[in-house]
């Protein structure tokens, strides 16, 4: 089992390692919602992950609901029971170890940001670089 929390920890949850789709997601609806430039998502089964703590949900479009921490801010969660019914998408970013379940896969990336496409190509730095 996996687990992860919110920045605050006010929501916490686990879920198992075994997931259907993981992969970082560049459309703009999930660029908007993070302030990120893609967003990590591994989606499981709802029945799979276990919540503990009460996250508040926003209807982001007629059947998607993101699930965030209301304290703190943390996205934590999506469901889309019209399109992804039983389903539960993770932001992978909020797991305790993230680097246990890497991404699989790009989506979305019609929509990615051009940048993005060489981001890894840009200057590294172990920390903030000095001046």
């Amino acid at each position: 089992m996996l687990k992860g929390r919110c920045h605050c920890g006010a929501i916490r949850y686990e879920m198992t390692a075994e997931v259907v789709h993981n992969a970082l997601c560049h459309c703009s609806d999930c660029r908007r919602h993070s302030g990120a430039p893609m967003v990590g998502w591994a989606m499981v089964p709802a029945e799979r992950v276990t919540i503990s703590g009460e996250p508040a949900v926003y209807a982001s479009s007629e059947h998607g609901r993101r699930h965030f921490c209301g304290r703190c801010g943390t996205s934590l969660f999506y469901v889309n029971e019209q399109m992804l019914p039983g389903m539960i998408d993770v932001q992978t970013g909020t797991l305790d170890t993230p680097d246990a379940l890497p991404p699989q896969a790009h989506i979305q990336v019609a929509e990615r940001i051009a940048w993005m496409e060489d981001a890894h190509r840009l200057p590294s730095f172990e920390r903030f670089p000095a001046g």
